[in-house]
């Protein structure tokens, strides 16, 4: 009997998990690892009888899913925060002064703002 793949397409899934928020890059993880378990999963239905873990298998794909769709939030918000940066910066001012930061406290803020153009 022998084994798929499972070990890779679960560390993809990781690898794609930890890097949501890294411009994009947890999505191409998430991609290769479906594209893998994908394959994996085919050979396993031409013949069940010769691979122990089918089921790991298919469980690995649904993490790598998961992953995809995480990555894929992640990528929308990059996206929409590079956008709308003006937008983005005044509402962390906003919020970091109703919550008690003092004006020289944020004054890097202000001045990222400006440089930007937002002020």
């Amino acid at each position: 009997m022998q084994k798929l793949n499972t070990t890779l397409v679960y560390i993809l899934s990781v690898v794609g998990l930890l890097c949501c928020c890294v411009y994009g890059l947890g999505t191409v993880a998430a991609i290769i690892a479906i594209v893998v378990a994908s394959k994996e999963l085919k050979k396993y239905e031409a013949n069940p009888d010769q691979f122990v873990n089918g089921k790991a298998m298919k469980s690995a794909k649904t993490v790598a899913i998961v992953s995809l769709i995480i990555s894929i939030i992640g990528l929308a918000i990059f996206i929409y925060i590079a956008l709308n940066q003006c937008e983005f910066m005044q509402s962390w001012y906003d919020m970091a002064i109703e919550n008690g930061a003092s004006e020289s406290d944020m004054e890097d803020l202000r001045q990222g703002m400006e440089e930007a153009g937002c002020i």
